[in-house]
């Protein structure tokens, strides 16, 4: 597959904290000229046989996907796997065991927000949930625009949610070790995601790369909506110095929330080898 292959490689649905179905996105990304494409939902992997048929159906080459929500260093970093076998029994148990606890901590948000005198959160938040085994802070988040106490989402992500904001409950995720495990032990390839989101300094992001390549991961999300464009580069260089496949993904979650719709995105800066190159006999052809 060439480098300039217009992938998408990451992107979630109404199983996690998407707002269109799989067949739905599968039909945005055939529209705007994806040609390889992954629905990587958080911590689940139930969309994936409706995800997988759909892209049969309108002719779009498909890998398997996920992205699992690790704590490293008292911070939430997420790891894509790509090409897994979603029949795994070690993985769906241990993605199982990541979703445990949501609904607990979704109810202390919610006192928390009641608290900043924003009553009912949890219940509305509810609404806006396709799984609730996976309520999260954006279904606050649009819960919190609709109320009409934040004007759009990343309003609500500055004022509120996040730490130091009412709202905020930190969450104790998987193990970056595990994580990795789980995706690569089911044949799959552990990304990691979005690395410039991340909180950290050079240091510790030294430590997250060093780990993650120990423990046997092997890309890194270059090209993402979630990063700005002169970091295209920066993590292009951290995928050579590590000896990492790069990736490429959206991060699409709504069309009207996403920053970066399908097909949008630029192709991977030269230089770097696509995470496709090593997942040809995964992917799964029409």
């Amino acid at each position: 597959m060439p480098s300039t292959l217009n992938a998408d490689l990451h992107c979630h649905s109404t199983f996690s904290d998407g707002t269109l179905t799989p067949a739905q996105l599968v039909a945005r990304a055939s529209e705007r000229g994806v040609q390889l494409w992954a629905l990587t939902d958080h911590d689940e992997i139930s969309g994936l046989p409706q995800a997988r048929e759909a892209a049969n159906d309108a002719g779009l080459a498909f890998l398997t996907g996920v992205e699992i929500s690790v704590t490293f260093i008292e911070t939430t970093v997420h790891i894509v796997g790509l090409g897994f076998d979603a029949d795994n029994a070690a993985l769906q148990e241990g993605l199982a065991r990541t979703r445990g606890g949501r609904e607990q901590r979704a109810r202390e948000m919610a006192e928390g927000l009641a608290q900043a005198g924003i009553a009912g959160a949890f219940e509305g938040a509810l609404r806006y949930v396709g799984n609730p085994d996976l309520i999260s802070r954006t279904h606050f988040a649009r819960f919190l625009v609709d109320a009409k106490v934040c004007r759009d989402t990343n309003e609500v992500f500055r004022n509120y949610l996040v730490e130091g904001k009412p709202g905020f409950v930190p969450h104790r995720w998987a193990r970056l070790h595990d994580a990795v495990h789980w995706i690569v032990d089911a044949g799959g390839m552990a990304v990691l995601a979005h690395p410039a989101r991340y909180r950290l300094n050079a240091t510790e992001e030294y430590v997250l790369f060093s780990e993650f390549k120990q423990h046997g991961g092997q890309g890194v999300e270059v090209v993402t909506g979630s990063h700005f464009a002169h970091e295209y580069g920066s993590y292009a260089d951290k995928a050579r110095e590590f000896g990492l496949y790069a990736s490429r993904g959206s991060d699409f979650h709504s069309p009207a929330e996403s920053s970066t719709d399908f097909g949008a995105l630029p192709p991977l800066p030269t230089g770097v080898t696509p995470v496709w190159d090593a997942l040809q006999a995964r992917v799964i052809r029409p």
